[in-house]
């Protein structure tokens, strides 16, 4: 049967832009069933928004942007799993935290929530509508009320205040009142105490996978960037060093902005006006390679509080401040403590345009806060990375307002972040998207 399928599929070609996760799952399942794949990436490596970098002094790579994986993500553990490589990934428990009134509380469950800085009522108001949203599968009521009405209903103002509006605040800026519960509901229900990785960091991953769909069959463009998509004969075709390659699919998985720039015709249609309002805001990252550990109570992640969308008036300049050796031995890191200062921000905020300097400058004096001791000479090494696309914005029955897989563009699927909704950009989602796109093709629906 399996032959069958093969000499059925084998003469179509699905070429598929971004060599990320969602585009590389999507090749997996399709080369594993007999079709022709060609991976178009623009980048210098695979991978996307999960890449990352190697210092000549560390044995692991680091992620450009923090990544770890919950126990619950069975998407992205199971497809591990099928390249036999789950004796790889490691799930350490390390510890998160909060900055509230200038000390660190720990935020995962543990004792130390019976210390919360909260009057005995806040507790109580706060354990039970954590809980519920723990605790509850339905989503879609929650997508109808904003995640700053919920709280202040449900939680209330004293413990919303203290803990989530400030998150809120510094992920979305002066929008956080915008985002529905069922975006804060995703964030909460998939996370566990353990935070996996794999050896080698998540880089390696991504080269074990763009290794195994290249031994069945797939070819990988590295540095090839896509300078169109458009239709021949009713196939869809992608222009690239102004060569035009025909195929029977094409899966796009670049952002809304871009699929709407590469698309002859798309942008006038209602599924192009619908990609048009979706919004999204950027991601940086600066890590720094330190001499000396930053936090020695040992928290790996430290969320930041905001009081406005004005970074320079909040105490912290940026929204998490992740000590990756707290969570991994640092001896795979040639010995540095690794430190992101991670922020979200619009594509047209200042940090985008700023020297990697000024911006890392900009950033280290808030170490100080949190280690008296810190002294810019601590810093050995710095990087800057930064990413216009990189956190859809949700909003009220934001649902009905994502475009479908397939296009209105005959066998041409688009699959980007924005349509994992209800869960949050993680490469878990991706996974799950890039396979059941996949099955589109499979099962040999017409777009």
């Amino acid at each position: 049967m399996k032959d069958n399928v093969t000499e059925q599929t084998e003469r179509l070609h699905v070429g598929i832009i971004g060599a990320g996760v969602t585009g590389m799952a999507a090749a997996w399942d399709l080369v594993n069933a007999g079709y022709r794949v060609t991976l178009y990436e623009a980048g210098e490596a695979v991978g996307g928004l999960a890449a990352g970098f190697r210092d000549e002094r560390w044995d692991w790579t680091l992620e450009k942007f923090y990544h770890h994986w919950f126990t619950t993500d069975r998407d992205i553990l199971n497809l591990i799993d099928e390249l036999g490589l789950s004796d790889k990934v490691i799930f350490p428990r390390p510890k998160t935290s909060y900055w509230i009134d200038g000390k660190i509380y720990r935020s995962e469950i543990s004792p130390s929530a019976l210390f919360l800085p909260l009057s005995p009522l806040a507790k109580m108001r706060f354990a039970l509508a954590g809980a519920y949203i723990k605790l509850t599968p339905f989503w879609k009521p929650l997508e109808r009320i904003t995640a700053h009405e919920w709280f202040m209903r449900y939680m209330g103002q004293e413990a919303y205040d203290k803990f989530f509006r400030p998150l809120l605040i510094g992920k979305f800026g002066d929008r956080y009142q915008d985002v529905p519960m069922s975006w804060m509901w995703a964030r909460v229900v998939k996370r566990s105490l353990k935070l996996g990785t794999f050896e080698g960091g998540f880089q390696a991953f991504l080269n074990a996978l763009a290794e195994a769909i290249q031994q069945r069959g797939a070819t990988i463009h590295l540095n090839t960037r896509v300078e169109r998509l458009t239709q021949q004969d009713g196939k869809p075709c992608l222009v690239i060093d102004g060569q035009t390659q025909t195929f029977d699919w094409v899966i796009s998985t670049v952002s809304p902005r871009l699929m709407l720039k590469l698309s002859d015709g798309l942008a006038d249609t209602p599924y192009g006006q619908k990609m048009a309002a979706l919004e999204s805001i950027g991601g940086l990252c600066v890590v720094l390679a330190l001499k000396n550990r930053l936090m020695h109570d040992g928290t790996y992640w430290l969320n930041l509080p905001a009081t406005t969308a004005d970074k320079q008036k909040n105490a912290f300049p940026f929204l998490a401040l992740v000590e990756h050796t707290n969570y991994l031995p640092r001896e795979h890191y040639g010995g540095d403590h690794i430190i992101y200062c991670g922020d979200y921000v619009p594509a047209d905020h200042e940090y985008f345009r700023l020297s990697e300097a000024a911006l890392v400058e900009r950033f280290l004096p808030a170490l100080k806060k949190v280690n008296p001791n810190f002294s810019p000479d601590w810093v050995r090494k710095s990087w800057v990375w930064r990413a216009p696309y990189a956190q859809p914005v949700p909003h009220i029955n934001q649902s009905e307002k994502i475009p479908p897989l397939k296009t209105p563009l005959p066998n041409v699927i688009w699959a980007s972040m924005s349509q994992v909704y209800p869960w949050d950009r993680g490469t878990n989602y991706s996974v799950e998207m890039g396979r059941r796109v996949a099955q589109l093709i499979t099962r040999g629906e017409s777009a």
